[in-house]
């Protein structure tokens, strides 16, 4: 079991890309966590999971947000939170008002491996560009163990 560890689909053997050493070393130098891409995504949202003995509690960090352009999926043992910001300004405006426009748009993504979670006891709630979420372990399994006799 893995507790309330992020859930990372990526394998040790992934495709040689030759410029990611280029774009790893491009953000940290220049430290723009909200430009990176990966996968399409923006860079992913902080989130900070608290043990509390019978229940994790699992914060995020997603100010600006609108409470309904956040999602919450649970399948397979898998807690995916997605967030869409969108740009509340069109390209004409944009381009004869704005000084400079430094907020970025786009989706950020974020999954969590539920197997010690009772997954029908999580609550939400989102307040202040915090999303918190309330996730009750799972009864720990009496030991059922027992010895066989060798005949």
């Amino acid at each position: 079991m893995f507790d309330m560890r992020p859930y990372n689909r990526r394998h040790a053997m992934e495709k040689y890309d030759p410029f990611r050493d280029m774009q790893n070393f491009e953000k940290e130098f220049f430290d723009f966590p909200f430009l990176s891409f990966e996968d399409g995504m923006l860079s992913e949202f902080k989130t900070d999971i608290i043990d509390n003995g019978n229940e994790y509690v699992l914060e995020a960090d997603l100010p600006g947000f609108d409470k309904n352009d956040i999602k919450l999926d649970v399948d397979n043992n898998v807690l995916t939170i997605r967030a869409q910001r969108h740009s509340e300004h069109e390209e004409k405006d944009k381009k004869g008002k704005y000084v400079r426009c430094e907020r970025s748009y786009g989706s950020y993504c974020r999954q969590f491996d539920l197997s010690g979670v009772d997954e029908n006891g999580i609550k939400a709630k989102y307040d202040k560009g915090v999303l918190k979420l309330t996730l009750p372990k799972k009864d720990k399994p009496t030991d059922t163990g027992r010895r066989l006799e060798i005949e």
